[in-house]
C-alpha cells in the first residue's frame, strides 16, 4: 500500500511585514481604522472584491493564460492585461478532476482553471502584512483554492494576506507519458507563477512581497517539498508551513520511469493502447477534457511530482537531507490520526467492526515477514477496538516515522518548529458516517477544519473552537515572525536534533509530546534497518 493512500491534500505561503518609517503623517491606530476599498488595481487590471465582517475577498483573479486549446499541457503563459474592472465577487473554475471521491469538486472543474482567491482583514494596517499562499491537497488529483475559506487566517491577531492557488491537477498537470511532448511537472510550473503574481500584486492588497509563506496539506504539503527544492520557486517564498507531508522518506516524488509507468496507463485507457500506441501526442491533445479526465488513474495514487532533472531536480528526500533546498524557516507536522480513516474503511463499508483476526491478516498481508513483530508492538487488547490498533500502525509506519525523520533533516540546516494534532475527536466530514467501534481521534485532513471555513468539514463546538483560536494564533504569528511564541500563546519551543520538541495541539491541552515514544519510532527504525 502505498504511503500516499487515502491522502486528501495544500500550499501555503505568508509575508511577514515591513517596519514603517518614522516619516509617516497619520497615526497609525488611525490608518488601522480607515477601511479599505473593495476595488484594486493589480499589475494586470482592476479586480472588485467584496467585504464581508472582517475581512475583504477577491476570488477568481486569473494569474496565467487559460491552458486550453493549444496551450493544453505547455507551461503557464502570462494572462493578457485587461482595462475594464474584473468583477472578482465569485470564484473561477476549479481544475479538471474525477467525481469519484468525496473531495472532488461539484461539477468537476475544466481546463480553464489557473484561478487564486485573496482574503486580506478589511481595515488598513500600518505596516505591510505578512502573505501566505495556500496549496490545496488532494493527492495532485482533487480540489481547488476557492473552497478554502481564509477569513480566520487573514483576521488573526497578526492579520495576513492570505492566497488560496488552483493548479493544474491529474493528467493535465502531471502526466509523463511515452510519446507526449510535454513538460513534467505543469501543475508545479502553475504554482510558481501563482507566487510570481504573488511578488507582483501583494502590496496592491496591503501584503508584504518580501515576507511569503508557501503553506500545503498532504498534496499540497508535497508540493511545498518540491517546490523547496526546485531552482524555479528559489527567492518566491520565505518561510514554509507542511502539513501531513514528509519531505525525506516517501516524499510525494515519482521517478520518470514511475511517472511513465502511470502515464502508461492513462493512454491505454485513452487511446486503447500502452508503450505502443501510434501518434500519442496528437491523438491525446485532439481528445475532449471529459474523455482525458474519464481515462485518468483515480484515486490517491496516480500522480506525483516528477523527478525530472529542470523543475524538481533530485528527489526532495535526497535534496533534504543534503542541505540541498531553500533555507527557509519551516512549520512541520502530522495529525496523530493520520490513518484513521482508512483503518474504518471496512466497518463502514460492510456494516461489521474488524476483527482481532481481520487486523492481523490486513498486518500480515501488509508487513509480511515482519508481521509477526508489528502485532507484537502493537497488540490488539492494548486498543479500543482491532481497527484502532491497525490504524495506529499504518500511521506509525506510512507518517510518524515520515515526519520525525523530515524534521530532524530540516532542523540540520534551518528552523524548524514540529507539532502533531491530537484531538480526541476532532471535526469529520460533513454527512459521512464515522464507524462506531473505535474514535477516529484526528485523522487526515481533519486539522483542517481548524484553520479554514470549508464546508467538507463538521462544525467546530466551543473546546474546538478555542484551539482553532490557538492554532490560527500560532500559523499567523509564524507567517508573521517565522517563530510560534506570542501573546496568549502558549510556549513552543523550536526543535532540534538536540531536543526533539513537538508541541501537541489538542482541546484544553496543548504543550509538549513524547512523539518518538508515543509513534513508536525506535521500533520502525529498527525494522527499517533490519
Amino acid at each position: 500500500m502505498s504511503p500516499l493512500k487515502s491522502r486528501v491534500t495544500a500550499l501555503a505561503a505568508a509575508v511577514v511585514g515591513a517596519a514603517l518609517t518614522t516619516t509617516v503623517l497619520a497615526p497609525a491606530a488611525d490608518a488601522a481604522e480607515r477601511p479599505l476599498p473593495t476595488r484594486v488595481v493589480t499589475a494586470e487590471g482592476p479586480v472588485r472584491g467584496a467585504v464581508a465582517g472582517a475581512v475583504r475577498t477577491f476570488q477568481g483573479i486569473p494569474y496565467a493564460a487559460p491552458p486550453t486549446g493549444e496551450r493544453r499541457w505547455k507551461k503557464p503563459r502570462p494572462v493578457r492585461p485587461w482595462s475594464g474592472t474584473l468583477d472578482a465577487r465569485t470564484p473561477g473554475s476549479a481544475c479538471a478532476q474525477p467525481a469519484d471521491q468525496p473531495i472532488s469538486i461539484a461539477g468537476g472543474g475544466g481546463e480553464d482553471c489557473l484561478y487564486l482567491n485573496v482574503t486580506t482583514p478589511a481595515v488598513r494596517s500600518a505596516r505591510p502584512r505578512p502573505v501566505i499562499v495556500w496549496i490545496h491537497g488532494g493527492s495532485f488529483a482533487y480540489g481547488d483554492g476557492a473552497s478554502y475559506g481564509a477569513a480566520k487566517l487573514a483576521a488573526a491577531r497578526q492579520g495576513a494576506v492570505v492566497v488560496t492557488v488552483n493548479y493544474r491537477l491529474g493528467a493535465f498537470g502531471f502526466l509523463s507519458a511515452p510519446g507526449l511532448r510535454a513538460p513534467a511537472n505543469l501543475g508545479l510550473l502553475d504554482q510558481q507563477a501563482a507566487l510570481r503574481w504573488v511578488a507582483r500584486n501583494a502590496g496592491a492588497f496591503g501584503g508584504d512581497p518580501e515576507n511569503v509563506t508557501l503553506m500545503g496539506q498532504s498534496g499540497g504539503g508535497y508540493s511545498v517539498c518540491a517546490q523547496m527544492v526546485s531552482p524555479g520557486a528559489r527567492g518566491l517564498f520565505h518561510k514554509a508551513i507542511l502539513q501531513s507531508a514528509g519531505c525525506v522518506g516517501p516524499d510525494g516524488s515519482f521517478t520518470r520511469a514511475e511517472a511513465e509507468e502511470q502515464g502508461e496507463a492513462v493512454v491505454a485507457a485513452a487511446l486503447g493502447g500502452g508503450a505502443e500506441a501510434k501518434d500519442v501526442d496528437s491523438r491525446l491533445r485532439a481528445l475532449s477534457t471529459a474523455d482525458l479526465v474519464a481515462a485518468s488513474v483515480s484515486g490517491h495514487d496516480g500522480f506525483r511530482p516528477v523527478v525530472d532533472g529542470e523543475v524538481v531536480p533530485e528527489a526532495p528526500a535526497r535534496a533534504i537531507a543534503a542541505g540541498r533546498f531553500a533555507r527557509v524557516p519551516v512549520l512541520h507536522g502530522s495529525t496523530h490520526d493520520e490513518m484513521s480513516g482508512l483503518a474504518g474503511l471496512d466497518e463502514l463499508m460492510t456494516g461489521k467492526p474488524l476483527t482481532a483476526e481481520g487486523y492481523a491478516e490486513k498486518v500480515a498481508d501488509r508487513f509480511g515477514a515482519d508481521a509477526p513483530a508489528v502485532l507484537a508492538e502493537y497488540p490488539v487488547e492494548r486498543y479500543e477496538a482491532p481497527a484502532a490498533a491497525l490504524s495506529a500502525v499504518l500511521t506509525d509506519a506510512d507518517w510518524s516515522m515520515a515526519a520525525l525523520d523530515t524534521q530532524r533533516a530540516l532542523a540540520r540546516h534551518t528552523s524548524v518548529y514540529a507539532y502533531e494534532f491530537a484531538e480526541a475527536s476532532a471535526p469529520y466530514f460533513r454527512n459521512v458516517p464515522r464507524p462506531a467501534s473505535f474514535s477516529l481521534g484526528t485523522g487526515h485532513m481533519t486539522d483542517l477544519a481548524y484553520l479554514f471555513e470549508n464546508e467538507l468539514f463538521e462544525p467546530l463546538d466551543a473546546a474546538q473552537a478555542e484551539l482553532s483560536d490557538t492554532v490560527v494564533g500560532y500559523w499567523s504569528r509564524f507567517a508573521s515572525t517565522g517563530r510560534m511564541n506570542g501573546p496568549g500563546l502558549p510556549s513552543w519551543q523550536r526543535f532540534s536534533n538536540g531536543d526533539a520538541y513537538v508541541q501537541r495541539l489538542a482541546s484544553g491541552n496543548v504543550g509538549r509530546t513524547d512523539f518518538a515514544a508515543d509513534h513508536h519510532y525506535a521500533f520502525w527504525k529498527g525494522l527499517a534497518s533490519s
